[in-house]
């Protein structure tokens, strides 16, 4: 990531040219698309994870963005180096450990294991539906520190490769200001607009094209208001507000189509994936790549 001056409630060092271009992952052998999969379904399992822990929203989007990052740079970690089940984990318990409200070893690890034996259907998790046995899942004594060292030991390496930087700032306190400022409240449809622009920040997380990593907070919160208000028909002002907020037209038009388009690349992934779990092991990544060679060479 491309440093900053000091940490900033406002923004963020961004991912460089090269970051984007080339991943550690990608140079282990294993395709953009498949990369994108592995990685959209494992912060749906983190984001899963945190509404079980209870833990706040923000939480759960710095966990997401510390894992893109993570995973970011011919630099950075591999999907064929950890499962990827266990670096979401370590993300969260990493993030959730300096906020107001931590999570144990065993919480985080516990939650996502259950998460890992149930998906793909956690879908309903995100609307806040729990499922009732997931209280009472346990991970045995042995299996628990087996897990609870890899937590560890992936807790440094990311650490590691994100140079002890963990701050990100996110765009969720923006988003409120920037309505409050465009005097959306005054409006009856305000609460909506505002309850929709939230819904799109949080769907900006599993975006593929990593908009948390290459948008500051104030452009995607914007985005995000712009899009709410023309989907509950609210009136904005008719001059280029945006460039209030450090967002010139380019840019939220990119966003905004972004945005959009999260709803048809999930539809495409489940279509795609079916009943089929996405590979979140080293083990069964590698058992696709090995079953797409086969396929490639007609076997």
């Amino acid at each position: 990531m491309a440093p900053i001056s000091e940490l900033s409630h406002l923004a963020n060092s961004l991912a460089s040219s090269s970051q984007l271009e080339t991943s550690a992952t990608q140079l282990d052998g294993v395709p953009r698309e498949l990369e994108d999969s592995v990685r959209f379904d494992t912060a749906r399992l983190l984001q899963a994870a945190g509404i079980l822990l209870r833990l706040p929203q923000e939480v759960i989007a710095q966990s997401i963005v510390i894992l893109y990052r993570f995973w970011s740079g011919p630099d950075g970690g591999s999907m064929l180096e950890h499962d990827s089940k266990d670096v979401a984990a370590a993300s969260l318990y990493l993030t959730a450990k300096s906020s107001a409200k931590s999570a144990s070893p065993r919480q985080v690890l516990t939650v996502v294991a259950y998460l890992d034996n149930i998906r793909p259907d956690y879908d309903a998790i995100a609307t806040g539906d729990q499922p009732s046995d997931s209280i009472n899942w346990h991970l045995s004594e042995g299996d628990y520190e087996t897990a609870r060292d890899r937590l560890y030991k992936i807790e440094s390496s990311i650490l590691r490769v994100l140079g002890f930087q963990t701050h990100v700032a996110l765009p969720y306190t923006l988003c409120i200001n920037y309505l409050q400022a465009l005097e959306v409240f005054n409006s009856s449809s305000g609460p909506v607009v505002a309850k929709r622009a939230f819904a799109h920040l949080t769907s900006a997380l599993l975006s593929p094209q990593l908009l948390y990593l290459t948008h500051q907070p104030s452009a995607v919160a914007t985005a995000a208001i712009y899009l709410a208000a023309r989907q509950s028909e609210l009136k904005l002002p008719e001059t280029e507000w945006w460039e209030v907020f450090d967002v010139d037209r380019e840019e939220l038009g990119f966003l905004v189509v972004a945005m959009q388009s999260l709803e048809g690349y999930a539809t495409e992934e489940k279509t795609q994936w079916g009943r089929r779990k996405v590979p979140l092991t080293v083990d069964d990544l590698q058992c696709d790549l090995e079953r797409r060679r086969m396929l490639e060479n007609g076997q």
